[in-house]
């Protein structure tokens, strides 16, 4: 009964379909409580990637979880439909770039080719999410760019602008000119990186004095727009000779180090000092003379704190068009203001105008290489070079983002701080260090939001203003529009191609008013998503209050904490005074194996088709969430780690369900009755065990989901399939299999137990692994009987309720008692691994060194510690001394040194007195006093060891003792080979031998043969007849049968099924499985 676990999800995939699984689910859940779930929405220009495969399972998991809880769950997929990332996308495959492209192409042209890509891969992720197990709705999705999604975010940004929360502004912004449009500060920290630029240091001549002020940038293409120097008004500044040029230079002590590479061989000499204020209003002559005349009161010397003591030579250059701190400072000094704005002789596609002569046509960051050039001929550069440092890119098209004045539409943010801070209180962010230092601190320090962009595929901003933009009116929907301007058309659709044309008359005689250029940035459409998805407040009003709003739940990746997370906090404190989702889960990234980011170009990742077609979904959800990519950390993506899942997770789960099977099966024909499940009615120890682990697990999910914490949550499960495969299955099977010489109703029991096992299992496992659990739930069903009368409609385990738990169940000592054995068995495989001794190797004598408590537990348990290790005696007893076993303490001394500095001797030299007692002390209260000295804590760390000569150990002879420790257990085996043991080896390994035969032969448990043996070779004349004879009721509990000697006559050749010889150390058999 083998798994192909692909196919198996494939033929689920199938089964869904036929019974409408995902849509049943929700009917079967209609008029309960809701949890409402938000989906932040992907782009459909891209397939979907690990990235988000991972945030699809996290908003999978969570919502299948509370949809089992009993709670509505409506889950419908989003599409972020506009924006810069489709305009590049035309941009690059019709070869246009910038607004005269654009406006001579048409914008109803352009707009058509952007909606023509929108949804190029939609077949794709629907595809790919259905694939991956994810249950959510495509038939009524929402994209940003259907007229009702538009007209919502319309209302969104009337509601700001009516509570004066929206004003325009002639602002520096990072600025794209690949994009042709200026981004908001939130995207421009998205994609930083390491870069390198030119750096220079410059003269400016001083007029009236024979020195130089030296500024240093490696931004030169600004230089041509330099009207003033900036200096600190505190700082002291010296003015040098430089011996080797002659010449005058003013600029900060700490500045030197840029004007000689060693300062020490550097020859000049100070000629005097002078304080920043007292430079203020120095006249410089211009390092060009493009704005000498428009801006002749300017090139002079302002003050401006901002200016550091250690950043280049102390004197800043200012541009104030291409930067915030030097328009800032123009302003300050009175030389800048509303009437009078700085040069911004570069374009939007980061061209210089026709103002800069020299330059024009070229692109800044090309211009620079000229500029350094004409500037060395001049005679006003002193140096240049590269320098690598961090600059911000353009996070759509990888370009490097320069600052640039524009004049944009905000939002107010700064005066929204303190709200959003307190509303933040009460969300829950998973992991936590998110919510509290970079979401936190992004907030606190959060810039008013641009949300204007120059360009046309978006929503357009309801704005419509006179030609001075002294009057301006924000139309809040269509009909409002309709109403305002007059227009009888139809209104389906208004991007820019469909409304630019319409104007408002005016109501103070300006004729007609005109929409701006602008569309919505579209992380504001995103930000929107509440209301637009669901067309509020013009549709859904009375959902929308009744549980639509605030999220109970939303996922996405760590980037999203300046993304989507942010622009939500933002619109929902500004229109509800709340925050608009209650708890998140931030994931990490997903990298490549090599720790580098995901490359389709490097091509350094496995395709997550042919993962999922090799592995399955199942495999790769859990070793998503298994991981630290759901604590918000990193992920190096292996392909191993996935088959390691299937290897260690899935096929255990799938072997204790086809374990469960062949002895159903086996029961049928032993009772002559079907096997169906009732509530288990045992005493046996393993049974009441396993049964209040589930309930101890249930117990700890239901605790653990309710804060959103998956990654304690999936360990958990996996203990429990751990602990049900390698623990209880294991140490039941001849139970399970009606062999351990006990009646049918223990064998009942022992199933019934482990059918109510993987029952709760696979319900538990179903939000997290739905795929296999389905397979096995429907493979189950015919065993259930009563159990699924319950449920309303038990077709899928999707349709179930998730487990809940049964005090009944829970029983605190068993799971001490069998805890306390597992660590014996623990230790003892570890003792035994350490002497590579086969477990088939039976050995004499295992000692358990503990408290009373736990050997008392022991002892009721030592049956099963005897049998799975293979150990004839087990001593238990509290005695260190007896052993050999006494205390050590270690110490870190490089930590421990720097701590106690020259008390560390001190304790060195006393540490070899300690008494055992002092040791014993020091282990329960975690602190001492040597020589005065106290310590505490780590500072030393107590072993036990076991001495090497120990007189009461010599005693025992022919003992040799392995040890294995814990905290408060330690073992010794005795691994020595002692003559009494040999048999029972034999027969263990011959008993091994045939199980194995009998899989060869492709036997089930029911199949009952003849097995027979003769021996081919025995040169150490051992009496293998009386071995057998001696162990007849072992043989036919373990392999179902006795082992008889081979007939003289051989037997009929017809029977054989299967025939083999084997070599037991120096005992040769012939071991053959008949036909009854």
């Amino acid at each position: 009964m083998s798994i192909n676990f692909p196919q198996a999800e494939e033929e689920t995939v199938r089964f869904w379909r036929e019974v409408d699984a995902f849509q049943t689910q929700l009917k079967l859940t209609e008029g309960r409580e809701s949890f409402t779930f938000y989906d932040g929405p992907p782009f459909a220009t891209g397939l979907p990637h690990y990235g988000h495969l991972l945030t699809s399972t996290i908003k999978d998991i969570i919502p299948r979880y509370w949809s089992m809880k009993g709670y509505h769950v409506v889950r419908r997929f989003g599409w972020d439909t506009h924006g810069l990332p489709i305009e590049y996308e035309i941009d690059k495959t019709l070869g246009v770039s910038g607004r005269d492209a654009v406006m001579k192409m048409g914008i109803e042209k352009y707009n058509a080719e952007c909606r023509a890509i929108v949804m190029r891969y939609a077949a794709e992720w629907r595809q790919t999410i259905e694939r991956l197990g994810r249950w959510i709705d495509f038939d009524n999705d929402y994209k940003s760019m259907d007229v009702n999604f538009m007209e919502s975010c319309w209302w969104v940004f009337k509601q700001l602008f009516e509570k004066d929360q929206v004003y325009r502004a002639y602002q520096i912004m990072p600025f794209s000119t690949a994009l042709c449009t200026p981004l908001s500060h939130m995207e421009s920290k998205q994609n930083e990186k390491t870069t390198q630029d030119p750096a220079v240091l410059v003269a400016f001549p001083v007029v009236g004095r024979d020195a130089s002020l030296i500024i240093y940038t490696t931004t030169p293409w600004t230089l041509p727009s330099n009207l003033f120097i900036a200096v600190h008004p505190d700082f002291e500044y010296l003015e040098i000779l430089d011996e080797a040029s002659g010449k005058n230079y003013i600029l900060l002590e700490s500045g030197l180090s840029m004007l000689y590479k060693d300062k020490k061989k550097a020859k000049y000499k100070v000629v005097g000092k002078i304080g920043g204020k007292e430079m203020i209003g120095w006249k410089y002559e211009p390092l060009f003379r493009y704005f000498a005349d428009q801006f002749a009161d300017c090139f002079q010397v302002i003050g401006a704190d901002y200016v550091e003591a250690d950043e280049g030579t102390g004197l800043v250059h200012q541009a104030p068009a291409f930067g915030q701190e030097d328009y800032d400072a123009a302003v300050a000094a009175g030389f800048i203001h509303p009437g009078r704005l700085p040069p911004c002789p570069v374009d939007e596609k980061g061209l210089f105008t026709a103002e800069v002569v020299e330059y024009a046509g070229q692109h800044v960051k090309t211009a620079d290489k000229a500029i350094i050039r004409d500037l060395r001929e001049t005679g006003r550069l002193l140096l240049a070079s590269q320098v690598s440092h961090v600059d911000k890119f353009c996070w759509r098209s990888d370009t490097q983002l320069i600052r640039k004045a524009v004049s944009s539409w905000f939002i107010r943010v700064t005066n929204s701080i303190p709200d959003m801070l307190a509303n933040l209180e009460s969300t829950t962010w998973v992991p936590s260090f998110v919510k509290e230092k970079r979401f936190g601190n992004w907030v606190a320090n959060a810039h008013d939001w641009n949300i204007a962009r120059n360009r046309y595929w978006g929503t357009p901003l309801p704005l419509w203003v006179s030609e001075d933009y002294e009057e301006v009116v924000c139309v809040g929907s269509i009909a409002e529009l309709k109403e305002l301007s007059g227009f009888e058309g139809k209104l389906d659709d208004i991007h820019r191609d469909k409304i630019d044309g319409i104007t408002i008359p005016s109501k103070k005689g300006k004729g007609q008013l005109r929409r701006v250029d602008e569309v919505f940035d579209c992380w504001f459409e995103s930000g929107s998503m509440p209301y637009a998805s669901n067309h509020y407040p013009f549709e859904n009003s009375e959902k929308f209050h009744q549980g639509n709003f605030p999220a109970d739940f939303i996922a996405e990746g760590l980037d999203q904490t300046r993304g989507w997370f942010y622009t939500l906090s933002i619109l929902g404190n500004k229109l509800f005074g709340v925050s608009p989702f209650r708890a998140v889960i931030v994931n990490g990234l997903v990298l490549a194996e090599d720790g580098k980011k995901m490359s389709k170009s490097l091509k350094n990742y496995p395709d997550p088709k042919a993962v999922i077609d090799q592995f399955g979904s199942d495999a790769l959800r859990l070793y998503l969430i298994n991981s630290p990519v759901v604590r918000g950390e990193p992920l190096r993506f292996k392909e191993s780690g996935v088959k390691e899942v299937v290897a260690k997770v899935l096929l255990p789960l799938w072997n204790s369900y086809r374990f469960f099977y062949e002895q159903a099966v086996l029961y049928k024909k032993t009772t002559g009755s079907d096997f169906v499940a009732q509530p288990p009615k045992t005493t046996n120890v393993m049974d009441r065990w396993i049964l209040a682990d589930c309930q101890s697990m249930l117990q700890f999910i239901d605790q653990e989901m309710s804060g959103y914490r998956l990654y304690t949550v999936v360990p958990r499960l996996l203990q429990v399939i751990d602990n049900l495969t390698n623990w209880y299955i294991r140490f039941n099977r001849k139970r399970l299999k009606g062999a351990a010489g006990l009646d049918a109703q223990d064998t009942k029991a022992a199933l019934d137990t482990l059918c109510q096992v993987l029952f709760t299992l696979v319900r538990a496992l179903a939000p997290f692994t739905p795929f296999i659990t389905e397979h096995i739930y429907r493979l189950l069903q015919p065993y259930l009987g009563d159990a699924l009368s319950e449920f309303a409609n038990s077709k899928s385990v999707h349709f179930l309720s998730f487990p809940t738990v049964q005090e009944s169940l829970f029983d605190e000592v068993i799971q001490r008692k069998v805890s306390a054995m597992q660590k014996v068995i623990q230790l003892a495989r570890v003792a035994r691994e350490r002497k590579t001794i086969p477990l088939k190797t039976p050995l004499l004598t295992l000692v358990v060194i503990a408290d009373a408590q736990q050997l008392s537990d022991i002892e009721e348990l030592q049956t099963y510690v005897k049998e799975e290790l293979n150990i004839r005696d087990v001593v238990l007893t509290n005695d260190e001394e007896r052993y050999g076993i006494h205390l050590e303490a270690r110490v870190d001394w490089p930590i421990l040194g720097k701590k106690l500095k020259r008390d560390a001797q001190v304790v060195r030299k006393a540490l070899p007195d300690l008494s055992q007692e002092e040791l014993r002390q020091y282990l329960k209260d975690k602190k001492m006093t040597i020589k005065g000295i106290e310590l505490e804590g780590s500072d030393l760390t107590i072993v036990r060891v076991i001495a090497k000569d120990n007189s009461h150990i010599a005693k025992d002879e022919g003992v040799q003792y392995e040890p294995a420790f814990l905290e408060d257990m330690i073992i010794l085996l005795d691994t020595a080979a002692h003559p009494e043991l040999i048999d029972d080896g034999i027969a263990r390994d011959v008993m091994t031998r045939v199980q194995k035969m009998r899989k060869t032969a492709g036997l089930v448990p029911t199949d009952d043969v003849r097995m027979q043996y003769s021996v081919v070779s025995n040169p150490e004349g051992i009496q293998f007849d009386t071995l057998v004879s001696t162990r007849q009721s072992q043989f036919e509990n373990t392999v179902r049968g006795p082992l008889e000697p081979l007939p003289p006559s051989g037997g009929a050749a017809e029977s054989v099924i299967l025939e083999e010889e084997h070599a037991l150390s120096n005992l040769t058999l012939l071991l053959r499985l008949c036909r009854l």
